[in-house]
């Protein structure tokens, strides 16, 4: 009976709110975070509709990235939510990890900071540990691998900057960009940060392997030390960056 009511009080809405019927007209941007969960579920239960379950949810556990980020049990917190609608919402939102973070199988340019940022933000952005990883690029700037050489502590006295450019010189790769994170979410970059990014830009001169850029994330957000005036080498020559 409960089920009926559920399925009765969504047919009672209007069309325009309707989520597979916005979905048709808008497409997925168009959608509210609420509105894709319940599209997700499917529907609701015991009088819930399946938005009001995914608005409870959202402020259960602090906004999408919450909810994003839960572990089942958290989610089965959430009124109305047992251990097939969690499973359902945290397989979802894996999904959307992997594909975000899987590279793709043809040929990748960098053409800007934010084209490899928009890849790896969401994937290193909540890391609880620090992570230095070192893209390769080809003479096209095109993503050759992305190799992860330390985890725990990036700091510049650790770092052994000649490692930075091991894979490189193995795989002849014409530049790198390197990257890490800020476990505390905020990617301003450190004196350490500095230190490193100079010291790797001075070897990559000596092993003519360019330093094109260094990110620092954290999250949801980043940092290109390149576009903060940090002097870089250009693909291809020894120009400085502006």
């Amino acid at each position: 009976m409960d089920h009926l009511t559920t399925r009765r009080s969504l047919r009672e809405l209007p069309v325009s709110e309707r989520p597979r019927e916005r979905l048709e007209r808008r497409g997925l941007a168009g959608l509210s975070a609420p509105e894709l969960m319940a599209l997700v579920w499917g529907s609701g239960t015991r009088g819930v509709s399946a938005q009001t379950m995914a608005e409870e949810a959202l402020v259960h556990l602090d906004g999408l990235v919450g909810v994003a980020t839960a572990a089942p049990a958290e989610l089965q917190g959430v009124r109305g939510v047992g251990p097939a609608r969690a499973a359902q919402l945290a397989a979802a939102f894996e999904l959307g990890r992997r594909a975000v973070t899987d590279w793709p199988t043809g040929r990748w340019a960098i053409r800007a900071p934010r084209d490899l940022a928009d890849r790896l933000v969401p994937e290193m952005g909540r890391l609880d540990r620090e992570e230095l990883r070192v893209v390769l690029l080809s003479t096209r700037n095109t993503v050759m691998a992305v190799e992860r050489l330390y985890q725990g502590n990036v700091s510049a006295t650790l770092v052994r900057v000649g490692e930075l450019f091991r894979d490189a010189v193995r795989r002849h790769a014409a530049g790198i960009i390197v990257v890490h994170n800020h476990p505390s979410g905020d990617p301003t970059p450190s004196p350490d940060d500095l230190h490193l990014t100079a010291e790797a830009v001075a070897a990559g001169r000596l092993l003519d392997v360019p330093v094109l850029d260094h990110l620092v994330i954290g999250h949801d957000a980043f940092v290109s030390l390149r576009d903060r005036g940090i002097t870089f080498d250009r693909m291809g020559g020894r120009a400085a960056s502006a």
